[in-house]
């Protein structure tokens, strides 16, 4: 077991019994770019994830090592600042966050490893935050809300990563529930549970092992295209806030003035917030056929209308339409590479496995990872 290394590795190394942390990566079932328009997002944490040894030291002084990369780092509690090695700085970044609330944060040592695959959009990086900001709240008895975890761990990612994230990854890795995936209002904060039936179904993520340049650069260009129909709307209907108020009939009422493409961005993330509202419905009957259904609608809007998606991730959608088993399934995460999510009969992941590897070499000579996930409880101490 990797925690059990990675405790090992914390004992030898900084000669004391650390508290032992695990915090989850997660999937987003449905509901993309819906975040930042204040809609609604439907994730759930898995079972691939960030594992913590932390102590605290009794010095000045921070010490962190990554086990997976064999690297460390120090830093003097009063010198907290960005670093040049990228992976320290969600763990900075959290102290800083510490530090902004008034609270003394002393030395302490941590050594980390998981088993999130880094680029594949499945949030090392929320599992990262969250799970330091789990483990000082427990050394510290900060006495930090749940909520507050989440909104502090997107707040290191803000000022330490420079990543401009909404709240779901966070939300999701502190929020998780085994069983079940979480409905999250982005506007009001207020959440919903659904049950997802892992017995009769399995969620499989097929790695397009791609991440195109585009990634950044389009995501704020997508922000700032939502922000403009917003602007075109208000001059109408001075009551919609954002996207998330707007309706389809509103929009094609004024289709011309928000031209073309910023109609397509707009009817897009008005009608994936629609989905997410309907999957919930469906979830709830157990009706899986119809999750896929709206799974696979999903991604057409991301390929059609966001444009978010690329060649590989459409390939790996169309192969998942004729797989053995398969319920439906669509890109995940802000587009442009990373994996698509699959609800596959589980009786049938082999199969479905084997069809998408053969598929995805044969089609682009791409070797493909897969890797099959099961929905876990949130951040938490490791037994």
């Amino acid at each position: 077991m990797l925690i059990h290394d990675i405790a090992a590795a914390f004992r030898q190394r900084f000669q004391s019994e650390p508290l032992l942390v695990r915090a989850p990566g997660r999937i987003n079932l449905i509901g993309e770019h819906t975040d930042y328009n204040a809609g609604f997002v439907l994730p759930a944490a898995i079972d691939k994830e960030m594992y913590f040894a932390v102590a605290l030291n009794q010095t000045d002084t921070i010490r962190l090592y990554a086990h997976d990369l064999q690297e460390a780092v120090e830093v003097r509690v009063e010198e907290v600042a960005p670093s040049q090695t990228q992976w320290a700085n969600y763990l900075l970044g959290v102290v800083a966050q510490l530090q902004k609330r008034g609270l003394a944060v002393p030395g302490f040592d941590c050594a980390f490893g998981g088993t999130v695959p880094s680029g594949a959009g499945l949030s090392s990086s929320a599992a990262l935050e969250c799970g330091m900001l789990f483990a000082l709240n427990q050394l510290l008895s900060a006495q930090l809300q749940p909520m507050e975890i989440a909104k502090m761990g997107q707040a290191a990612e803000h000022e330490y990563a420079k990543v401009m994230c909404g709240l779901m990854d966070q939300f999701a890795s502190v929020f998780g529930r085994a069983g079940q995936v979480v409905r999250l209002d982005c506007r009001s904060l207020d959440y919903e549970y659904y049950p997802f039936d892992t017995a009769s179904c399995r969620i499989v993520l097929c790695n397009s092992g791609v991440k195109h340049a585009l990634a950044s650069s389009e995501y704020n260009t997508r922000r700032q295209e939502c922000e403009q129909g917003v602007a075109v709307l208000q001059q109408h209907y001075p009551e919609i806030k954002t996207l998330r108020d707007a309706t389809l009939p509103q929009l094609d009422a004024h289709r011309n003035e928000l031209g073309e493409v910023v109609y397509k961005r707009c009817s897009y993330v008005v009608e994936e917030n629609q989905r997410v509202e309907e999957t919930g419905r469906v979830l709830q009957q157990g009706d899986l056929a119809a999750v896929g259904q709206l799974l696979y609608a999903s991604h057409a809007g991301l390929r059609d209308k966001y444009e978010v998606s690329c060649p590989e991730l459409d390939v790996l959608v169309e192969l998942a339409q004729s797989a053995p088993g398969i319920y439906g399934g669509r890109m995940m995460g802000g587009g442009f590479g990373g994996c698509t999510i699959n609800l596959v009969d589980t009786q049938q992941v082999a199969s479905f496995v084997e069809h998408m590897k053969a598929g995805y070499l044969q089609r682009l000579g791409l070797k493909l990872d897969t890797y099959e996930a099961t929905i876990v409880d949130g951040v938490g101490l490791v037994q």
